[in-house]
């Protein structure tokens, strides 16, 4: 029987991570559930014994009904019938199976029946569901709506709500529209205040909705008349059982084919305000996203781990000119580039899962009494850097789950290109998340502030200040090397004073900084296991000598060359 839980050693490595014992008594607010519920845990040890169990049978379920059902799923899919989606049998049967096994809302509060879990062991699973299929940790990972609901709606509203998340009621945020894409500010899907009725009226159409006919839906929609900025928008939740909302078609797509992305039609959809009025993208949507960014994440972290697993088994497998392909250095070379590209992604995936935690821990316990200064310092602190790794994560988990998909597919050669092998489908999977929930572009947009402010800089240097082993320090002396190359680069591109330029230059000076982030997340794990030394070092290697390429790129661009980029733009383009 496959779990891919036991079969992960990197997983529980993360779960026991130092950090978590605080983690773990903010988020239980000092153990005060264990009286009243039968389930709660009594201390740090039984918490994570708890997510540990948990994530046992998460594993069980991936490795023997998510992934099997994964190849049917990718050719089925889902079809709309009179208006509403029906999953495919696959589909529909993982869902069933984590519902029966009580799996969902894990992080949500134990009086609406979730289990409470931290943002660690919620993200873990969301990278299992996502490693047996890509599309399916779409549905799973969609349940993110109901933290937003927990955090900003009503009691009314979470009362009515929550409840029905735990028990496997799906999600969707419906955001985007065929007009405003990656610019939410330009939604103009209409909400009307209904006086005889009492409730708000939504009427519009909107596009690429993921899991679009999901039970609750979260809206962003313009409640301002006369306005067309972010600030005439607000947010409702939607109750499916109203039959007010019309799955008008599901889009064809290269990959994630079990998740049903749906054209959606509003008529007069009654719907309730989440929170204030007006700040429906400026507030509650940018927490939705930084949640949904996180979660792409996690499913490009999973993805990794099946494209390096499909590439490992095949090139041990394979043989060629009298001998395992593995043996041949093009081909382990590229294996372990592989797997440290990985373990880097996967310590920022859960080093960023951490700060969440904790600002978000002590924003809960702000609601029962007042923070100390130390409390808000820290929580400050926290959010700060969970604001920065939050896009770096996406950016660079996302465009590495390409990267090892292709790379994957490489090593298959010719049999990769086929739909014998996962491969194929692993590989046109994870194509969408260098897209959605924000473009590996925008990532990059929402980053360079932490670049510009010093931000990355001091987080490097506290890095740089941990105790490292006698036998890591060359690695730490390189690293000290690259950051103040790092440091060089981010004074030239700054002193020029000019918006644009620090613009052009912002994905090498961010991407300089995640190689160092990284660099210094393995390292710091090769101190708690010397099994992260490899990577560690395999990874400083590589990151070294992309930092190479960007630093000579920026120190030998004058602010004149800009010019050159915009020429070309400005060309005419035969019709």
């Amino acid at each position: 029987m496959a779990n891919f839980y036991s079969d992960n050693k990197d997983l529980k490595f993360h779960l026991e991570h130092p950090l978590m014992k605080k983690i773990v008594e903010l988020k239980e607010k000092g153990f005060i559930d264990k009286d009243k519920y039968d389930y709660a845990p009594v201390n740090h040890e039984d918490a994570l014994d708890s997510y540990d169990k948990v994530l046992e049978i998460i594993g069980d379920i991936c490795g023997n009904i998510i992934a099997p059902n994964a190849e049917s799923v990718d050719h089925e899919g889902p079809e709309v019938i009179n208006g509403h989606v029906k999953y495919a049998r696959g589909t529909q049967e993982n869902h069933e199976a984590l519902i029966k096994a009580g799996l969902y809302g894990m992080s949500l509060p134990r009086e609406y029946g979730g289990l409470n879990f931290s943002m660690v062991p919620y993200v873990m699973a969301a990278e299992l569901v996502s490693r047996a299929d890509a599309g399916f940790g779409n549905i799973w990972g969609l349940q993110d709506c109901a933290e937003t609901i927990h955090e900003f709606a009503s009691k009314d509203i979470k009362d009515e709500y929550l409840p029905r998340v735990v028990k496997g009621e799906t999600c969707s945020m419906d955001l985007t529209e065929p007009d405003a894409g990656s610019d939410l500010q330009s939604v103009m899907l209409k909400a009307t205040w209904n006086e005889e009725r009492g409730v708000w009226l939504l009427n519009g159409v909107k596009r690429f909705i993921t899991n679009g006919d999901a039970d609750i839906k979260l809206v962003l929609a313009r409640s301002e008349e006369g306005t067309k900025d972010a600030r005439g928008l607000s947010y409702f939740v939607y109750d499916k059982r109203c039959e007010c909302v019309k799955v008008r078609r599901i889009e064809n797509k290269l990959g994630i084919k079990g998740s049903p992305t749906c054209e959606l039609v509003f008529t007069n959809a009654p719907a309730k305000l989440v929170g204030e009025r007006k700040l429906g993208l400026i507030k509650y949507v940018m927490s939705l996203m930084n949640g949904a960014r996180l979660g792409v994440g996690a499913q490009s972290v999973g993805i990794c781990e099946a494209a390096c697993r499909e590439a490992q088994k095949y090139a041990n497998e394979r043989a060629q000119f009298g001998k395992i392909i593995i043996n041949f250095p093009a081909v382990y070379e590229l294996l372990t580039v592989m797997k440290a590209k990985l373990h880097g992604s996967r310590s920022l995936l859960y080093e960023t899962s951490r700060y969440v935690d904790l600002y978000k821990a002590y924003g809960f316990i702000a609601e029962d009494r007042k923070l100390t200064a130390e409390e808000r310092t820290e929580q400050k602190n926290a959010q700060k850097a969970a604001d920065f790794f939050t896009p770096l994560v996406k950016l660079f988990s996302s465009e590495y789950s390409n990267q090892l998909a292709y790379d994957s597919l490489q090593i298959h050669g010719g049999s990769g290109f086929m739909k014998d092998y996962p491969i194929e489908r692993i590989y046109r999977d994870a194509r969408i998340t260098t897209i959605y929930e924000g473009t590996s572009q925008l990532q990059v947009v929402a980053a360079i502030r932490g670049i510009t402010t010093g931000l990355a800089l001091s987080k490097i240097r506290e890095y740089e200040s941990s105790p490292f082993k006698p036998e890591h320090e060359y690695m730490q002396k390189q690293l000290v090397e690259m950051t103040n190359a790092y440091e060089e680069a981010v004074t030239k591109v700054t002193s020029v004073a000019d918006v644009e330029y620090v613009d052009f230059h912002a994905r090498r000076l961010v991407e300089m900084a995640g190689h160092i982030i990284m660099s210094y997340l393995l390292l710091i794990d090769a101190q708690r296991n010397d099994d992260y030394a490899l990577s560690a070092d395999v990874f400083l290697k590589y990151a070294a000598s992309e930092n190479n390429l960007r630093y000579s790129y920026i120190m030998n661009f004058d602010a004149k060359d800009l010019g050159l980029f915009k020429h070309i733009t400005k060309e005419s383009v035969p019709v």
